[in-house]
């Protein structure tokens, strides 16, 4: 992965994309080869400590506290930091995310599945990451709000030059906004390369994404 760009996961159900998330998180273990982050090998670290060194993931299940406040989750995100830090992070979090601002004292269980992605969002963004990870973010989700959620990933990566890795279920929509692709089939890699090329390729578009040229 190329620093500061977007690279988008795609392929059919089942195709290992969430897998491959997983696996890079610690969270599903290595069986071959190595997984290098900044020139550390990060095979076998635990989940938090890949988190330690700069890389967040948002997991398709909702990881929001429901019982407890935008504000209250937020400030949980960031619970390692010391008091000044976590607030100066939640302040800037929310200015990533202004929408949540009204809903600071809220519980995060009464917001809408649009707004709960975007506060799983803002909690990742507590911790400075280098490179996100998301999940199928757009997952059940109205195609207003999916939308909203795929602009709001794109503003993360141009003002915070930030490297992301985008798994999603609308293919093309994803590969519009992404830089690289990676196309995943049957758990091998079938395609990798610039997202437009692979947008623009018929057969491989036609038969694993759905897309038709036209």
């Amino acid at each position: 992965m190329n620093d500061g760009e977007i690279t988008v996961l795609v392929g059919p159900n089942g195709s290992g994309k969430s897998t491959l998330l997983k696996t890079i998180m610690g969270i599903t273990e290595v069986y071959s080869g190595e997984l290098f982050f900044d020139g550390t090998n990060i095979k076998g670290l635990p989940t938090h400590d890949i988190t330690r060194l700069g890389i967040s993931y948002l997991p398709q299940v909702n990881s929001t506290f429901s019982n407890l406040t935008v504000r209250e989750n937020l400030v949980m995100a960031g619970y390692i930091l010391s008091r000044e830090e976590a607030d100066e992070r939640v302040r800037k979090a929310l200015e990533d995310f202004p929408v949540l601002k009204k809903y600071i004292d809220r519980k995060a269980g009464t917001l809408s599945g649009g707004e709960r992605q975007m506060l799983a969002m803002a909690m990742a963004m507590t911790r400075k990451p280098k490179v996100m990870l998301f999940d199928e973010p757009t997952a059940s989700l109205a195609p207003k709000v999916a939308f909203e959620i795929l602009r709001e990933i794109r503003v993360l990566k141009e003002e915070h030059k930030m490297t992301i890795v985008l798994a999603e279920q609308n293919a093309r929509r994803a590969l519009e906004m992404g830089d690289r692709a990676i196309l995943l089939v049957g758990g091998r890699v079938a395609f990798e390369g610039k997202a437009k090329e692979l947008l623009e390729h018929e057969e491989l578009g036609k038969i694993y994404l759905g897309i038709r040229q036209g």
